[in-house]
């Protein structure tokens, strides 16, 4: 007894201390950090924004000939098969629990900025990357922070950062999202569910980079679509409170007390930081992670691939986010008996409300979406550990990252979501000082193939 009590204390003693932790880091320094970031690039690359349609024509060609390990569409379904999970669903509810409705107005921003952020990324990713022994292509901020600043001691802690958040946002929340949903919707044990998703987490990721590229490319077009075209149908339903609720969104967004009841948020500060942080932990442009993908890609000049990468943000945030958030807001304003009280609370009560098709929606959206996350952040933890120590590591990493997935399905992850957050941040810190040092090089490269129209180039031709 004395025992239990004393894990119960340490327990909340964590919680505890990362979530003033996250409060911290998630204050207005890294608002100012990553928001300002993703304006500064944005307007020193003459808005990238403006080639979305091209940035999306490109991720569905293939680049033949280019060097590589996975193509371009493969690259970019791994980053989306990490950006796209829970953060879509209940990271955004929990954002409007948390700052009012106007949270998706800043998570939205946040989106619509990061094209630029998860461009820079996606470009020096290829810029950086480096050539195995055995042929494979290797980069990330960490590499950007080497060869391009030749700061390795920084390298190194974003190195250990990601290896740490992959545990949190990747792995044990995603599993625990997943368990949650399959006990409170069909009455499924956790154990049971916990081992399921540990078998099929070890069939994907044992197999290495190409297999989850593999099962990524065919997962994600299906899942977001899926869910695009579910959540435009319970628009449909709630189709005389849409227009209000992108009213209150914009509105409260600066003005909190102008959403009322129990929908005003307390501030615009916690409006904007609960926004910004959702966004982020959604899309994740500036965090650095995609570009680990990103760098495995088959691409003929550092441009095409940064293309590519920016398409991510615009369809988990500007689309997906955007949806999420219409959904929940609409439905708070059809049915004012909705609780407020946390996002998974709210996110299920809004769905319910749906005939037919809320529920399984959710459902399906969670199951899939937290499941591809998994398999992405296995990735980038394995390329994390790989630049720390070498391949010898991976097998280990493997096995543990697969048992942490049960793990994750059967525990309470308070103290694990706010570990996150924090993870989140600390990642982003030295990839942002990359992207703001290096702009140098980004401007160079951008006017090299964007804006003297070489996108066809070769790197080695010029």
């Amino acid at each position: 007894m004395y025992f239990c009590s004393r894990i119960v204390l340490k327990m909340d003693f964590l919680n505890n201390f990362f979530s003033d932790l996250s409060g911290l880091l998630w204050g207005w320094p890294m608002i100012i950090l990553l928001l300002g970031t993703h304006v500064f690039l944005t307007i020193r690359l003459r808005f990238p924004q403006r080639k979305m349609f091209t940035a999306i024509r490109l991720s569905v060609k293939k680049d033949k000939g280019a060097e590589g390990d996975v193509s371009q569409f493969a690259a970019l379904a791994t980053a989306l098969a990490a950006t796209i999970g829970t953060g879509n669903i209940v990271g955004v509810a929990t954002a409007v629990s948390l700052g009012g409705p106007g949270a998706v107005l800043w998570c939205w921003l946040t989106g619509v900025f990061g094209i630029s952020t998860k461009y820079a990324e996606g470009l020096l990713s290829i810029k950086y990357r480096v050539k195995t022994a055995d042929g494979r292509m290797l980069g990330g901020p960490m590499y950007a922070l080497e060869r391009g600043l030749g700061w390795k001691w920084l390298a190194v802690l974003f190195a250990i950062f990601t290896a740490i958040a992959a545990f949190g946002i990747g792995n044990t929340v995603q599993a625990n999202a997943i368990a949650t949903m399959a006990n409170e919707s069909f009455s499924v044990s956790p154990y049971l569910t916990g081992l399921v998703i540990c078998a099929l987490t070890a069939a994907v990721v044992l197999g290495g980079v190409k297999s989850i590229a593999k099962v990524c490319s065919r997962l994600v077009p299906f899942m977001a679509l899926f869910y695009v075209l579910g959540c435009i149908y319970i628009l449909v339903l709630n189709s005389h409170y849409v227009w209000p609720a992108m009213k209150l969104i914009a509105e409260s967004a600066f003005n909190p007390s102008a959403a009322g009841g129990g929908l005003a948020g307390a501030s615009v500060m916690i409006a904007a930081r609960f926004g910004i942080a959702r966004g982020l932990f959604s899309n994740e442009s500036g965090m650095g992670s995609a570009p680990i993908v990103a760098a495995a890609a088959q691409t003929r000049n550092p441009v095409r691939q940064a293309l590519v990468s920016s398409t991510g943000t615009f369809w988990d945030t500007v689309v997906i986010c955007a949806l999420t958030g219409l959904v929940i807001v609409s439905s708070i304003l059809a049915h004012p008996d909705i609780s407020y009280e946390n996002g998974a609370t709210l996110t299920k009560a809004a769905f319910s409300k749906i005939p037919y098709i809320g529920t399984p929606l959710l459902s399906f959206g969670l199951l899939t979406f937290a499941f591809s996350t998994i398999l992405g952040w296995c990735y980038y933890g394995e390329r994390a550990v790989e630049y720390l120590k070498g391949r010898r590591w991976m097998l280990a990493y493997r096995v543990v990252y697969i048992v942490a997935v049960f793990i994750g399905s059967v525990m309470n992850l308070t103290v694990v979501w706010n570990m996150a957050d924090c993870m989140n941040a600390l990642m982003a810190v030295p990839n942002l000082i990359s992207l703001l040092l290096l702009s140098g090089v980004l401007v160079k490269e951008t006017r090299r193939y964007l804006w003297e129209g070489r996108l066809e180039d070769n790197e080695a031709d010029i």
